[in-house]
């Protein structure tokens, strides 16, 4: 994360935003999503479920995915641009779910690995287009009229 993408001061710091932006929504994602999931587990007598790392991880990462999903869509991006972050969120979790699957590593493992390598996949995707996030995202009118309804 050495290289900042952006001309100048004001698009680099628009970029840096962003990414903290979508950062926060993943954690509201996963915050918010996980309540919902455990109040349906409890609900269906299912608790002891969310305790399988197998079954947590893509959860989270789903989680983490709904929530970066609609801030983006809220700030006008586009779906081939979140459909790149969505992926960029999963591949952390691929990498890590085969391993866990074939017994190489732990439950502990696949959860502490595949978050942090979200963030730099997350910045990757992000600097391959830069002019994609150096400036303010708004949705067009008639999107906006939809969204509100």
């Amino acid at each position: 994360m050495a290289q900042i993408p952006g001309k100048d001061g004001k698009e680099r710091r628009r970029f840096i935003a962003h990414y903290l932006e979508m950062i926060v929504a993943m954690i509201v994602g996963m915050v918010i999503g996980g309540g919902l999931v455990s109040l349906f587990c409890e609900l269906t007598g299912h608790e002891d479920l969310l305790e399988h790392a197998g079954v947590s991880a893509p959860i989270m990462a789903t989680n983490m995915v709904v929530g970066m999903t609609a801030w983006m869509r809220l700030r006008g991006h586009d779906w081939q641009a979140i459909g790149e972050m969505a992926a960029a969120m999963y591949v952390p979790l691929a990498i890590f779910i085969v391993p866990f699957w074939v017994g190489l590593v732990s439950g502990g493992t696949l959860l502490s690995g595949m978050h942090p390598l979200m963030l730099p996949a997350m910045w990757l995707v992000m600097s391959r287009r830069p002019a994609a996030y150096v400036h303010v995202h708004r949705l067009p009118e008639g999107d906006r009229i939809a969204h509100a309804r």
